[in-house]
């Protein structure tokens, strides 16, 4: 066994009304990590990333109890608009922020954030990204040098493949419905290909933004089912052809290798980490398209080629169920973030 670990996370992260990729990464690498060290985990509720006062204290309280010498994994959503707490811990205990995603890079951030988030991460021992892309934005936001910043990349679970429909018009776009995750920009690809036949589901939480969410309902060609977990996305994602990303930013994109894991090529956007997911198959080959984000004219363009030719389609499904054999698991990440966290 190795040294104790402390972790600090958001409250709520293993509430199924509530997944999102984040807590999915940290729940899987805790888990991991208890297999061989005593983890402690301390959830704080608050409004993270927007902490009042009063989480901010409670933030402050936690860090102040923990033994000195102590490694402290503090999940990015609690720490970086936090970074006072984090500075007056930093000479006592070794202090690691796993960044999801860069403040300022959600969409309607305050700037302010990302001024917060900087002097959170100058201040900890160390820095994970989950991915190479978010990795370097990281560093080129908050003036770190190339390299300071470390790479986690999230794994993914074995999953049957699934069995493609001749035509690959049915859609399926897996991410709670926000400004960030861009989901606007799909319906609006989607009108300009309506002379096609096509069915298009967008999975997840309903609830983060309702006057985002709101325009989009009236689109009824495009079902927006609502959050979608276990059996119901697994179900989900046997009856989809095509995964569509289109993120205005995405460090990662988990839901790229879960849909890869079963054969399904992925449309998304060239953002961050995005690239990283899709990757390649052993012979180079592509398992899906990239387009740039916020590009509706682009996104219907790489649609319509989608769905109007067959040899396209052949292709991108054959380099995805060969990407699907070099997808890596959990284990490969808790090992890499294990070895972070050691002194």
């Amino acid at each position: 066994m190795t040294g104790p670990l402390w972790a600090v996370l958001p409250g709520g992260i293993d509430d199924p009304a509530a997944p999102s990729g984040g807590n999915t990464y940290d729940r899987r690498v805790l888990t991991g990590l208890a297999k061989t060290r005593d983890v402690h985990e301390l959830a704080l509720t608050g409004e993270w990333p927007h902490p009042s006062d009063a989480s901010r204290a409670r933030l402050r309280r936690v860090l102040a109890d923990i033994p000195d010498s102590s490694t402290v994994l503090l999940d990015g959503l609690v720490a970086c608009a936090a970074p006072d707490a984090v500075e007056a811990q930093a000479d006592r205990l070794r202090l690691v922020v796993l960044v999801h995603l860069p403040l300022g890079d959600e969409t309607g951030a305050d700037a302010t954030l990302s001024e917060l988030e900087g002097r959170t991460v100058r201040a900890a021992a160390a820095v994970v990204a989950t991915s190479a892309g978010a990795a370097r934005r990281i560093e080129g936001l908050h003036g770190l040098r190339d390299g300071n910043v470390h790479v986690a990349l999230p794994g993914v679970d074995a999953a049957p493949m699934t069995e493609p429909s001749d035509a690959g018009n049915r859609l399926l776009c897996v991410a709670a419905v926000t400004r960030r995750k861009a989901q606007d920009v799909l319906v609006e690809a989607l009108r300009t290909v309506d002379d096609l036949d096509w069915d298009c589901v967008c999975a997840g939480a309903l609830d983060r933004d309702p006057a985002f969410v709101q325009p989009l309902l009236a689109y009824e060609k495009v079902r927006f089912v609502g959050t979608r977990t276990g059996k119901a996305l697994d179900e989900t994602y046997a009856a989809a052809d095509l995964l569509v990303l289109p993120s205005r930013a995405e460090t990662y994109g988990m839901v790229v290798t879960e849909a890869l894991a079963r054969g399904i090529p992925v449309l998304a956007t060239e953002v961050q980490g995005v690239p990283e997911a899709i990757g390649t198959a052993p012979d180079g080959s592509v398992p899906g398209g990239l387009v740039p984000p916020g590009d509706a004219e682009a996104l219907a363009g790489a649609l319509r080629r989608w769905l109007t030719d067959p040899g396209l389609r052949t292709d991108w499904r054959a380099a995805a169920r060969e990407r699907r054999d070099t997808l890596r698991g959990w284990d490969e990440t808790t090992r890499r973030l294990s070895e972070v966290l050691e002194p």
